[in-house]
Formats: structure tokens, sequence, C-alpha cells
């Protein structure tokens, strides 16, 4: 007997079944994200109340579509539009209809204010379930891409010859265009005229930034030199002699004097590197607070334009919406090492904080423990702060060390869930306003889909 197959016939007119849900589990993330949206007023949406032009499709549905996709891994509109078409439950989730990519980016950039309350709406579903009570937070640092290439980063210096270039090539293709069309319409210009009046305004709006950045620079500069210099001459004043060696040098102006760089793509995305061994990306840090008591839920979100960590701390705790209350312990790595912060947080007698002082310590010591070390490595900076050195002794009681051990089980697998499992290592967006929209997005995306398996773990405990 021969080899029996299934047959596959491609040529027989299929009949989808007449409700979708045959075709879709039960259990399936779209049912949960679709009644989550439900809960959501409209009045957050955009809307046209006019009702004039085309149908608009519902603003929860596109909402809903935005919220599956983002925790699906898929964040490009046209993947979206394409997903209407080929993806059983996004089928489902539109009713088998099918908007196109630019009416997804148009609700996508339209909407972004609403995601805001969208996101507390889902945290105030968690605690109606009885899934999240604020207590201990784990607040983390990630580097997302930006949708810009580093390539395309110019320092002040070559901003201004690339844009004395391109107002010659300008003046010189206005010279062709006048003599080619004398008797056509004299306003047609070549394609190329058009793409390099474009590059000028990104160049002016690059100079611009550049000279906005070396201002703010400036200015902490001069004032950390005339702090030094009123110390300086009060030391001379109290001993009644002046000091020997030079005074401290007035700072370096300019933006011509920095080697500072602007992306032409998106002027607020920022170079970064989280450590020497990894390379330089054109990034914006994304910044999360999470549950560290248990459902690992992002409690709160930012961005930021830094690479460091070390001014989020307030920032972070700031991002947690007021109606969840205040966290009564914040756990954090060394990278947000800031005694003025620290104390600040903990002087308001609300919060907590538990930060590590040193990298080693976050790690315990595993850099140190198996092998010396080499020459070309720093010893280990010596803490001197007051502040910093009660922190150390904190962290290494009993209750410290049980607290801190919660920071890497709770906001680090969060970062992975996102970048690994939801694939999204970068924004689609451009500009901080908007990356911080998207970045809104895809937490509440994860929370969506983190809340889902929490209420079906809730539901077989019951059982």
């Amino acid at each position: 007997m021969g080899p029996r197959f299934r047959n596959i016939d491609r040529d027989t007119p299929m009949l989808l079944p007449p409700d979708l849900r045959d075709w879709v589990d039960e259990d399936d993330l779209v049912h949960f994200v679709i009644a989550a949206v439900q809960r959501l007023p409209l009045s957050h949406l955009h809307v046209n109340y006019k009702g004039t032009g085309d149908a608009q499709y519902s603003p929860h549905m596109m909402l809903a579509l935005l919220i599956y996709s983002y925790a699906n891994g898929m964040t490009s509109s046209r993947r979206i539009e394409r997903a209407t078409h080929r993806d059983i439950a996004v089928r489902y989730l539109t009713g088998n209809t099918h908007p196109d990519h630019d009416t997804i980016s148009a609700f996508r950039r339209k909407n972004l204010p609403a995601l805001g309350p969208a996101f507390l709406e889902v945290l105030e579903l968690a605690r109606e379930l009885k899934l999240l009570k604020l207590g201990n937070i784990s607040l983390d640092g990630t580097h997302l891409k930006a949708n810009a290439s580093i390539d395309q980063n110019v320092t002040y210096e070559r901003a201004q010859q690339l844009r004395i270039q391109l107002e010659e090539d300008i003046a010189q293709l206005f010279t062709q265009a006048e003599q080619a069309d004398q008797e056509e319409d004299p306003q047609r210009l070549p394609k190329e005229l058009d793409r390099l009046k474009k590059l000028h305004a990104k160049m002016d709006g690059a100079i611009a930034e550049l000279k906005q950045r070396a201002d703010q620079r400036d200015q902490k500069a001069r004032a950390k030199y005339q702090g030094k210099l009123a110390a300086r001459r009060s030391k001379e004043s109290l001993q009644g002699r002046k000091f020997g060696g030079s005074a401290p040098k007035p700072p370096v102006t300019g933006p011509e004097n920095s080697s500072e760089q602007c992306n032409l793509s998106d002027v607020e995305a920022r170079i970064m590197r989280k450590n020497k061994r990894s390379s330089y990306t054109q990034s914006y840090n994304a910044q999360a607070a999470v549950d560290a008591d248990g459902s690992q839920l992002i409690v709160g979100q930012h961005v930021s334009q830094s690479a460091s960590d070390s001014r989020e701390l307030e920032n972070g705790i700031a991002s947690i919406p007021i109606e969840l209350g205040a966290p009564t312990a914040v756990l954090v790595d060394a990278g947000y090492v800031n005694a003025e912060a620290i104390e600040r947080v903990q002087q308001e007698g609300q919060t907590e904080v538990y930060c590590s002082v040193h990298r080693e310590d976050a790690h315990s010591e595993r850099r140190y423990d198996y092998r010396p070390r080499k020459q070309s490595e720093r010893p280990v900076k010596k803490i001197t702060d007051p502040r910093l050195i009660k922190m150390k002794e904190k962290l290494q009681t009993e209750e410290g060390k049980a607290l801190y051990g919660l920071r890497n089980k709770t906001v680090e697998p969060v970062f992975g869930i996102i970048k690994s499992a939801m694939g999204i290592r970068g924004f689609q967006l451009r500009g901080h306003e908007k990356v911080s929209g998207e970045w809104t997005l895809i937490c509440l995306s994860y929370n969506l889909k983190r809340l889902n398996q929490l209420t079906k773990q809730q539901a077989a405990e019951k059982n």
C-alpha cells in the first residue's frame, strides 16, 4: 500500500464560518483587549462628531487593533493592515473590515493623548480584580532605538558647511529651472530642488537644536565657574591672603566649540551606549516602574533623552498616576545613584529608596569574585558621601537584601518580554513627545497581555 495524503483542494471556494469566534480560541488575548478597551470613555478618543466625509471606523475598534497588534509585535502600520487580511483574530477584532495603513497611522498619531487615560484605566481594572496593590516597585530603563539612522548625525560646524553648500546648489538649480521652463510654467521645479529644500529645512532645524543645547550647557558651565570663583575668593578672604596656582579657567562656550551631534531625521533622539561593551545607537531611554509584589504590571512609565539613569529616580516615581497613590519602596540599581535625588524622595516620608551604590553590589560582586582585577580596570570608587554610606548599610540588612532581591525578578523580565516576546526594540514615531506616547502604547499593550495571564491564573486557582 502506498502513502496516504490529506486532500489539498485550493480550487473549491472556501466558506468562512458564520461566526468568526469559531476560529478564535476562547482564551485568546483578543477577547480581553476588546472588553478592556470598551471601558474607555469615547470622549478621550478622536472622533469626527460633524459626520462629514467618509464613515469613520469605531475609535474603540481602532484602539483595540493597535493594542492587540503591539502586544503581538506588529508596530508598523503596513504590517497591521496586512494582518487585517491574514490574521483571523485581527479579522474578528475589526469585524472583517480592513483599515488601510494611512488610517491606522493617522489614528495612532491623533490619539496619543488618549493613551494616558487608557493606561490608568487598565491599572484601575487590575485593582478591581484584586491583582494590583501599589507597594514595592522596581524602576529601570532600557535603550530603544529611535526611528533614525545614526549616520544622519551632524555637528554644528558640519551642519553650517552643509547648509552653505545646499544654498549654492539650490541657487544653481533655480537658474537651471528658469532656463529650462521659460516657455512652460515657471513654477515647475525639478524634484531634486524640492529634495534639497527639504534637506535645507532639516539642516536649519539641526543648527537651531544644537544652539539650544549649547545655550543650556553654557549656562550650567558658567554657573559652575562662578561658584568656583566665589568659593576661592571666600577662602582667600577668610585667610587674608591670595592662593598660589592658577585660578579656575572660564568655560569655552558656543555650539562651534562642541563635538555634540544632532540627528537630521529625529533631532530629539540621542546617541546612546548602555555600557563599554555595547555599540552606540540612536535611541531613547525608555523607563518603566514595575510592581514588585507579584503582578509585574507596569505602574509608571516615561521616556528620557539621557543615556544615563542617574536623573530619572524622581521622574520615574512621578510617572506613577496619583490615583494609585505613592509606593512604599522603590528598588533601583547603581545607575540611579544620585544622593541629592534619593534624599529628596525620602524626605517626603512616603517612599523608601533601596539603591545599590556600587555595580558589583547589584550583582553579588560576581565580577570580582572569580578573577583578580586587571591593570586596565579602574578600582571601585570609594564612597565618601554619608548618605550613600548609609544606603549601603541599609542594603546589607536582612530586610534590605530581601527587598532588593525582588528587583531583578520583576523589572528585568518585563523588558525581556517587550523586546523578545513582543519583538519591540525600537520606535515607529519620531520626536520626544510622540515617542513618549508610543512608549505608553507599548506599556499598555504589555499590561493587557500580562493582566490576561493573571486573570487566567486567578480563575484556575478558584477552580
